[in-house]
Protein backbone atom coordinates (compact mmCIF):
# COMPACT_ATOMS: atom_id res chain seq x y z
CA UNK A 1 0.00 0.00 0.00
CA UNK A 2 2.60 2.43 0.76
CA UNK A 3 5.12 1.16 -2.25
CA UNK A 4 1.21 2.08 -4.14
CA UNK A 5 1.21 5.43 -2.70
CA UNK A 6 5.03 6.20 -3.12
CA UNK A 7 4.83 5.44 -6.65
CA UNK A 8 1.76 7.54 -7.77
CA UNK A 9 3.39 10.05 -5.51
CA UNK A 10 6.45 10.48 -8.12
CA UNK A 11 4.34 9.44 -10.84
CA UNK A 12 2.45 12.83 -10.36
CA UNK A 13 5.62 14.77 -9.87
CA UNK A 14 7.46 13.77 -12.51
CA UNK A 15 4.51 14.50 -14.53
CA UNK A 16 4.00 17.79 -13.54
CA UNK A 17 7.71 18.56 -13.75
CA UNK A 18 7.74 17.46 -17.36
CA UNK A 19 4.94 19.63 -18.08
CA UNK A 20 6.58 22.55 -16.68
CA UNK A 21 9.90 21.96 -18.97
CA UNK A 22 7.63 21.39 -21.86
CA UNK A 23 5.93 24.49 -21.51
CA UNK A 24 9.28 26.27 -21.07
CA UNK A 25 10.20 24.63 -23.78
CA UNK A 26 7.29 25.38 -25.85
CA UNK A 27 7.25 28.75 -24.93
CA UNK A 28 10.69 29.14 -26.09
CA UNK A 29 10.16 27.56 -29.11
CA UNK A 30 7.61 30.22 -29.81
CA UNK A 31 8.34 33.27 -29.46
CA UNK A 32 6.34 36.31 -30.17
CA UNK A 33 6.14 36.86 -34.22
CA UNK A 34 8.82 39.59 -34.96
CA UNK A 35 7.13 42.70 -36.66
CA UNK A 36 7.75 42.20 -40.56
CA UNK A 37 5.29 44.79 -41.96
CA UNK A 38 6.72 47.64 -44.09
CA UNK A 39 5.39 51.52 -44.85
CA UNK A 40 6.64 53.15 -47.31
CA UNK A 41 6.20 57.16 -47.01
CA UNK A 42 7.47 60.22 -48.35
CA UNK A 43 7.30 62.42 -51.36
CA UNK A 44 7.27 61.78 -55.35
CA UNK A 45 10.67 60.49 -54.96
CA UNK A 46 9.09 57.45 -53.07
CA UNK A 47 5.87 57.38 -54.98
CA UNK A 48 7.75 56.79 -58.03
CA UNK A 49 6.90 60.51 -60.02
CA UNK A 50 9.29 59.86 -63.43
CA UNK A 51 9.37 56.49 -63.73
CA UNK A 52 5.40 55.30 -65.15
CA UNK A 53 3.08 53.00 -65.24
CA UNK A 54 1.02 54.63 -62.17
CA UNK A 55 -1.39 53.22 -60.36
CA UNK A 56 -4.44 54.74 -61.72
CA UNK A 57 -6.38 54.38 -58.31
CA UNK A 58 -3.26 56.59 -56.73
CA UNK A 59 -4.60 59.68 -58.85
CA UNK A 60 -2.12 62.72 -57.59
CA UNK A 61 0.00 60.75 -55.81
CA UNK A 62 1.25 59.28 -59.03
CA UNK A 63 2.28 55.53 -56.97
CA UNK A 64 3.97 53.18 -58.83
CA UNK A 65 4.69 49.47 -58.95
CA UNK A 66 8.22 50.59 -60.55
CA UNK A 67 9.00 53.03 -57.48
CA UNK A 68 11.89 51.35 -54.76
CA UNK A 69 9.71 50.63 -52.54
CA UNK A 70 6.91 48.36 -54.43
CA UNK A 71 10.05 46.97 -55.59
CA UNK A 72 11.77 46.25 -52.19
CA UNK A 73 7.69 44.56 -51.36
CA UNK A 74 7.72 42.23 -54.48
CA UNK A 75 11.60 41.19 -53.90
CA UNK A 76 11.14 40.87 -49.81
CA UNK A 77 7.04 39.93 -49.04
CA UNK A 78 7.76 41.60 -46.21
CA UNK A 79 3.86 40.25 -44.05
CA UNK A 80 1.91 43.70 -44.96
CA UNK A 81 2.71 46.70 -47.19
CA UNK A 82 1.49 50.07 -47.15
CA UNK A 83 2.25 52.64 -49.65
CA UNK A 84 1.36 55.77 -48.53
CA UNK A 85 4.00 58.02 -50.56
CA UNK A 86 2.50 60.70 -52.72
CA UNK A 87 4.10 63.36 -54.74
CA UNK A 88 4.31 66.43 -53.72
CA UNK A 89 4.44 65.53 -49.64
CA UNK A 90 5.64 67.65 -47.14
CA UNK A 91 6.76 67.08 -43.63
CA UNK A 92 3.37 68.48 -43.03
CA UNK A 93 1.47 66.05 -45.37
CA UNK A 94 3.71 62.88 -43.89
CA UNK A 95 2.01 63.65 -40.38
CA UNK A 96 -1.15 64.56 -41.92
CA UNK A 97 -2.24 61.74 -44.70
CA UNK A 98 1.03 58.96 -44.37
CA UNK A 99 1.36 57.85 -40.65
CA UNK A 100 -2.26 55.58 -40.48
CA UNK A 101 -0.78 52.00 -41.73
CA UNK A 102 2.12 52.40 -38.69
CA UNK A 103 1.35 50.14 -35.75
CA UNK A 104 3.22 47.31 -33.32
CA UNK A 105 3.49 45.48 -36.49
CA UNK A 106 5.77 47.36 -38.92
CA UNK A 107 8.90 46.15 -39.18
CA UNK A 108 10.62 48.78 -41.70
CA UNK A 109 9.93 52.48 -42.67
CA UNK A 110 11.05 54.19 -45.56
CA UNK A 111 10.79 57.70 -46.04
CA UNK A 112 11.93 60.65 -48.60
CA UNK A 113 10.65 63.84 -47.36
CA UNK A 114 12.23 67.16 -47.16
CA UNK A 115 12.70 68.55 -50.83
CA UNK A 116 9.37 69.43 -51.13
CA UNK A 117 9.72 72.07 -47.75
CA UNK A 118 12.73 73.35 -49.05
CA UNK A 119 11.66 74.39 -52.37
CA UNK A 120 13.66 72.75 -54.51
CA UNK A 121 10.84 72.56 -57.15
CA UNK A 122 11.29 76.41 -56.99
CA UNK A 123 14.80 76.30 -57.07
CA UNK A 124 14.42 74.32 -60.58
CA UNK A 125 12.11 76.59 -62.12
CA UNK A 126 13.98 79.65 -61.41
CA UNK A 127 17.19 78.45 -62.33
CA UNK A 128 15.35 77.04 -65.73
CA UNK A 129 13.22 80.12 -66.32
CA UNK A 130 15.34 83.02 -64.62
CA UNK A 131 19.13 84.49 -65.22
CA UNK A 132 22.06 83.04 -63.24
CA UNK A 133 22.08 85.25 -60.58
CA UNK A 134 18.54 84.49 -59.98
CA UNK A 135 18.93 81.14 -59.76
CA UNK A 136 21.69 81.57 -57.23
CA UNK A 137 19.72 83.29 -54.94
CA UNK A 138 17.07 80.94 -54.78
CA UNK A 139 19.67 78.00 -54.18
CA UNK A 140 21.06 80.50 -51.06
CA UNK A 141 17.08 80.90 -49.47
CA UNK A 142 16.77 76.57 -49.82
CA UNK A 143 20.40 76.22 -48.08
CA UNK A 144 19.28 78.85 -45.45
CA UNK A 145 15.68 77.37 -45.32
CA UNK A 146 17.69 73.71 -44.95
CA UNK A 147 19.37 75.27 -42.17
CA UNK A 148 16.72 77.57 -40.06
CA UNK A 149 13.46 75.08 -40.44
CA UNK A 150 13.83 71.98 -41.86
CA UNK A 151 15.46 70.38 -38.83
CA UNK A 152 12.37 71.30 -36.69
CA UNK A 153 9.95 70.02 -39.17
CA UNK A 154 12.23 66.54 -39.57
CA UNK A 155 12.14 66.27 -35.75
CA UNK A 156 8.49 66.24 -36.09
CA UNK A 157 7.86 63.51 -38.57
CA UNK A 158 10.90 61.34 -37.32
CA UNK A 159 9.50 61.45 -33.88
CA UNK A 160 5.58 60.52 -35.08
CA UNK A 161 7.41 57.73 -36.50
CA UNK A 162 9.06 56.46 -33.60
CA UNK A 163 5.97 56.84 -31.25
CA UNK A 164 3.93 55.21 -33.72
CA UNK A 165 5.99 52.15 -34.74
CA UNK A 166 8.64 51.48 -32.07
CA UNK A 167 9.80 48.51 -32.69
CA UNK A 168 10.27 49.39 -36.58
CA UNK A 169 13.55 50.15 -38.42
CA UNK A 170 13.40 53.54 -39.84
CA UNK A 171 15.57 54.42 -43.13
CA UNK A 172 15.28 57.74 -44.57
CA UNK A 173 16.95 57.45 -47.73
CA UNK A 174 18.57 60.96 -49.50
CA UNK A 175 18.06 62.59 -52.66
CA UNK A 176 20.76 62.69 -56.02
CA UNK A 177 22.92 65.12 -57.18
CA UNK A 178 21.03 66.76 -60.36
CA UNK A 179 23.87 67.29 -62.66
CA UNK A 180 27.15 65.64 -64.01
CA UNK A 181 29.91 68.63 -63.84
CA UNK A 182 31.79 69.14 -67.55
CA UNK A 183 29.29 66.50 -68.89
CA UNK A 184 27.49 66.13 -72.54
CA UNK A 185 24.87 68.70 -72.00
CA UNK A 186 26.28 71.93 -74.53
CA UNK A 187 22.96 74.15 -73.47
CA UNK A 188 20.81 74.76 -70.74
CA UNK A 189 22.02 75.79 -67.11
CA UNK A 190 25.67 77.11 -66.56
CA UNK A 191 28.37 75.27 -64.80
CA UNK A 192 28.35 77.30 -61.80
CA UNK A 193 24.22 76.83 -61.12
CA UNK A 194 24.72 72.74 -62.29
CA UNK A 195 27.61 73.09 -59.31
CA UNK A 196 25.62 75.56 -56.87
CA UNK A 197 22.47 73.41 -57.26
CA UNK A 198 24.32 70.02 -56.79
CA UNK A 199 26.12 71.55 -53.17
CA UNK A 200 22.36 72.01 -52.51
CA UNK A 201 21.43 69.41 -52.64
CA UNK A 202 24.39 67.61 -50.45
CA UNK A 203 23.72 70.09 -48.23
CA UNK A 204 19.39 68.66 -47.56
CA UNK A 205 21.26 65.22 -47.66
CA UNK A 206 23.92 66.67 -45.03
CA UNK A 207 20.49 67.75 -43.02
CA UNK A 208 18.77 64.24 -43.11
CA UNK A 209 21.79 62.85 -42.24
CA UNK A 210 22.05 64.44 -39.27
CA UNK A 211 18.39 64.64 -37.97
CA UNK A 212 17.52 61.12 -38.60
CA UNK A 213 21.33 59.63 -36.65
CA UNK A 214 19.49 61.89 -33.66
CA UNK A 215 16.63 59.67 -33.62
CA UNK A 216 18.46 56.59 -34.07
CA UNK A 217 17.56 56.32 -37.68
CA UNK A 218 19.59 54.84 -40.62
CA UNK A 219 20.75 57.44 -43.46
CA UNK A 220 20.30 55.89 -46.57
CA UNK A 221 22.03 57.87 -49.86
CA UNK A 222 21.92 57.73 -53.14
CA UNK A 223 23.84 60.50 -54.59
CA UNK A 224 27.17 57.75 -55.01
CA UNK A 225 24.85 55.64 -56.49
CA UNK A 226 23.66 57.59 -59.02
CA UNK A 227 27.01 58.98 -59.72
CA UNK A 228 28.02 58.65 -63.36
CA UNK A 229 23.92 58.74 -63.72
CA UNK A 230 22.97 62.17 -63.50
CA UNK A 231 21.60 64.42 -66.29
CA UNK A 232 24.73 65.55 -68.71
CA UNK A 233 25.97 62.45 -68.16
CA UNK A 234 24.92 60.46 -70.93
CA UNK A 235 23.24 57.88 -69.48
CA UNK A 236 21.15 59.64 -67.04
CA UNK A 237 18.83 57.88 -64.53
CA UNK A 238 17.02 61.68 -64.10
CA UNK A 239 14.72 63.39 -66.41
CA UNK A 240 15.66 67.28 -67.56
CA UNK A 241 13.51 68.76 -68.35
CA UNK A 242 10.62 67.32 -69.59
CA UNK A 243 8.08 69.49 -71.50
CA UNK A 244 6.04 66.92 -72.11
CA UNK A 245 5.02 65.88 -68.46
CA UNK A 246 6.35 69.10 -66.52
CA UNK A 247 6.04 66.75 -63.20
CA UNK A 248 8.41 63.98 -63.79
CA UNK A 249 11.52 66.73 -64.43
CA UNK A 250 14.38 66.23 -61.83
CA UNK A 251 12.91 62.94 -61.11
CA UNK A 252 14.62 59.81 -61.24
CA UNK A 253 13.70 57.18 -64.63
CA UNK A 254 12.41 53.67 -63.73
CA UNK A 255 16.36 52.66 -63.56
CA UNK A 256 17.07 55.91 -60.83
CA UNK A 257 14.26 53.52 -58.81
CA UNK A 258 15.66 50.21 -59.59
CA UNK A 259 19.53 50.81 -59.69
CA UNK A 260 19.85 53.81 -57.36
CA UNK A 261 17.29 53.60 -55.02
CA UNK A 262 16.41 50.29 -54.64
CA UNK A 263 20.22 48.80 -53.66
CA UNK A 264 20.14 51.81 -51.11
CA UNK A 265 17.42 50.66 -48.85
CA UNK A 266 18.17 47.12 -49.64
CA UNK A 267 21.43 47.59 -48.48
CA UNK A 268 20.09 49.75 -45.58
CA UNK A 269 17.61 47.23 -44.61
Amino acid sequence: MRRSRLTSYLSALLLAVGLTVTGAATAQASPQAAPTGYVALGDSYSSGVGAGAYDSSSGSCKRTPRAYPALWAAANSPSSFHFTACSGARTGDVLANQLGPLGSGTGLVSVTVGGNDAGFADVMTACVTGSESSCLSRVASARSYVDSTLPGLLDRVYTAIGDRAPAAQVVVLGYPRFYKLSGTCIAGLSERERSAINAASDHLNGALAKRAADHGFAFAGVADRFAGHEICSGDAWLHSVNWLSIGESYHPKANGQSRGYLPALTAAA
